[in-house]
């Protein structure tokens, strides 16, 4: 992985060289709800001290670069995101009883988004409106999880899999005004902290999440 990140680091910088390539930093709050917590917003258990957590807790930083054919263009970017994410799971045990825990995921991930976008208002360097989608790759560096709460199951008969890798979506809607870029996103990735019970996956989900980032263009 390692490897990997060195050379996407040297294509950023190799390729900012151009007239027609931008390169800059950026910043976000990476949200912790989802589609499948939406629920939560609108029952106001989601309200302003939850942000005030999410934002402490969940954020991303890092670098992009953008080559522009146009109105159509392509951006990579490479970024470290943190996170936490708790939520509840209920399952049938053995005998067919209910059985429940308090999943707590602490996130330490790299990610990899290749979007391409197009600018569906483009006026000169001033500003901007943009859409874009594409696949994201994502690298675990060090996340790990843990249960709590245990409700008619052990600790002992739950096993802890965070997977190395996996890729995704995301796809959302920009604006750029002069050198600030600010992006709205949604993706969905497939859940790369698995619980399994006796190698039978029991928590597997789509964890769809909301990422507000902002950006700077350095060139």
């Amino acid at each position: 992985m390692k490897r990997f990140i060195y050379s996407a680091v040297l294509l950023f910088f190799s390729v900012s060289v151009f007239s027609q390539i931008d390169f800059g930093v950026k910043a976000g709050y990476n949200s912790s709800v989802g589609l499948n917590e939406l629920s939560s917003v609108t029952s106001g258990n989601y309200n302003v001290d939850s942000i005030r957590a999410d934002v402490k807790n969940n954020f991303q930083l890092g670098v992009f670069g953008r080559l522009n054919f146009g109105k159509i263009y392509f951006q990579p970017e490479l970024l470290y995101t943190m996170g936490k994410k708790e939520y509840t799971v209920t399952l049938q045990d053995t005998q067919n009883q209910s059985a429940s825990y308090d999943k707590v995921v602490n996130i330490s991930n790299i990610e990899v988004p290749l979007l391409v976008g197009y600018k569906v208002i483009d006026l000169i360097k001033m500003v901007n409106v943009r859409v874009f989608a594409g696949p994201k790759l994502t690298f675990n560096a060090g996340s790990s999880l843990k249960f709590e709460n245990l409700k008619n199951i052990t600790v002992d008969e739950l096993e802890k899999d965070v997977k190395n890798a996996q890729l995704g979506l995301e796809a959302g809607l920009g604006v750029d005004v002069l050198k600030f870029t600010l992006d709205a996103r949604f993706n969905v990735i497939k859940d790369m902290y698995q619980t399994k019970i006796q190698d039978v996956t029991v928590d597997d989900f789509q964890a769809n999440t909301i990422v507000i980032s902002l950006g700077w263009k350095l060139f």
